[in-house]
């Protein structure tokens, strides 16, 4: 978790700064410009700073505020959403929203959102749009926007498509290019070169959430959420059958907890929680069995319809998908079982009374398989080429590892008799 915690904290430029609650009346110079970097679904977190971020740099008079947006969609209430835009709408100082950089998108609700700035610009290749059902009031939109909004219900379109539609005056390629053109923003021509060059006078201030926040707001992202949620509910499983409270058990609480966080921001459907839920329990029980069973079949299917329908309008890429189905099943029907039965000691302390023992074969077995042993499941190999069928009795001859070596009650191979009769020294070696 410091790993990722740290690797997270890399994806955010140097640049930017934490959060500037308490700026001073004179902290800005009012030339200055603020860029908030926005990405990522528009949750309470990104919401409530960003109100405190206008009134801060309304106070200390702020040249005008810019949105860099990449955001596909917000997940906060709808009357939030609209209080949101009333801010931004009725601000005191100019609000502007670039779409950016390139391959940046803003689309759903946030798209609504931002047409209640003084000036949008997309990026080249980024997108704009898919917009759905109004939800803030039309009042706080530009009349460009309404006037397209119809057309942006179910569509997204690019930077050509943008001003061609009269929602942006201008190309902006880059966040320079467009603060260049902002109004209020200085500048001045450079005609030291060989061409005369536009350089900016103004100065730009770059704002990012602050640490824990950025945190928080990473963790609540779909691929984040799920996957926290399956690791935490995966090491808790495998700390119930330890002794006592181990690194898995503290990891597995805190990724769990986060976890159950980002199910509660998101929207998710409950029914497919409650199958990752059954998914978990169900694995639980074969690990207990220390075999592959029944309930490993209905964990699976649950795991896997829960994660393609476990969030409601929002999508989890197919590699997140792969990595939390088939490492999570891998873990539990094959990995889990090992270790636990590793950890609990050596392969064979506690279990030589089974050597001699008499059992039945819970499948047809070739090489490797299940057999029964006073009614407990035991993982068991079988020597050279004696098939052995469901049902036939077996007999055990030693325990080599995590597996029991059994041979047919009637007809071994002979180095099974062989190893039986090293077992009870008094029984007269068969003939070969």
């Amino acid at each position: 978790m410091a790993v990722l915690i740290g690797l997270l904290s890399l994806t955010n430029p140097a640049r930017a700064h934490s959060a500037p609650i308490g700026l001073a009346q004179d902290s800005l110079d009012p030339s200055v410009f603020d860029v908030f970097q926005m990405s990522g679904l528009l949750d309470d977190i990104v919401a409530d700073y960003l109100e405190r971020l206008i009134d801060e740099t309304e106070r200390a008079g702020s040249a005008g505020l810019v949105l860099q947006v990449n955001s596909t969609d917000a997940v906060i209430s709808d009357e939030r959403l609209d209080a949101l835009a009333r801010r931004i709408h009725d601000a005191e100082l100019p609000i502007y929203a670039w779409v950016g950089p390139s391959g940046a998108a803003a689309h759903g609700k946030v798209a609504q959102l931002l047409a209640a700035t003084d000036e949008l610009a997309v990026s080249v290749g980024s997108s704009y749009g898919n917009i759905g059902e109004l939800v803030i009031d039309e009042k706080l939109l530009s009349e460009q926007f309404l006037a397209v909004a119809e057309t942006l219900r179910d569509r997204t379109v690019d930077e050509n498509s943008v001003r061609e539609f009269d929602l942006a005056d201008r190309d902006s390629p880059t966040i320079a290019f467009f603060v260049l053109d902002l109004p209020g923003f200085e500048s001045e021509v450079d005609t030291s070169g060989d061409e005369a060059v536009r350089v900016p006078v103004s100065s730009i201030r770059f704002w990012k959430l602050p640490l824990f926040d950025g945190w928080m707001h990473t963790f609540a992202s779909p691929p984040m959420t799920y996957l926290l949620f399956l690791i935490g509910a995966g090491l808790l499983i495998f700390e119930l059958y330890t002794a006592g409270v181990g690194i898995a058990g503290v990891l597995g609480a805190g990724c769990f907890i986060l976890g159950c966080y980002g199910l509660d921001v998101l929207p998710t459907r409950p029914w497919a929680v409650a199958l990752l839920v059954i998914a978990m329990l169900g694995y639980a029980v074969d690990v207990q069995t220390g075999v592959s069973q029944a309930w490993s079949v209905i964990a699976t299917i649950c795991l896997i319809i829960g994660s393609l329908f476990l969030f409601d309008g929002l999508g989890i890429s197919i590699i997140t998908l792969l990595a939390g189905i088939v490492g999570m099943s891998l873990s539990m029907i094959s990995g889990m079982p090992a270790m636990i039965r590793t950890r609990f000691g050596t392969p064979t302390i506690g279990r030589e009374w089974m050597v001699g023992s008499m059992g039945e074969a819970a499948e047809d077995i070739k090489k490797e398989g299940v057999v029964l042993v006073d009614g407990a499941p035991w993982r068991a190999r079988v020597n050279r080429t004696t098939p052995i069928a469901a049902g036939d009795p077996v007999r055990v001859v030693a325990i080599e590892g995590l597996y029991l070596e059994i041979e047919p009650e009637e007809g071994g191979a002979r180095d099974y008799r062989e190893h039986r009769n090293r077992i009870d020294e008094n029984e007269p070696a068969p003939e070969s």
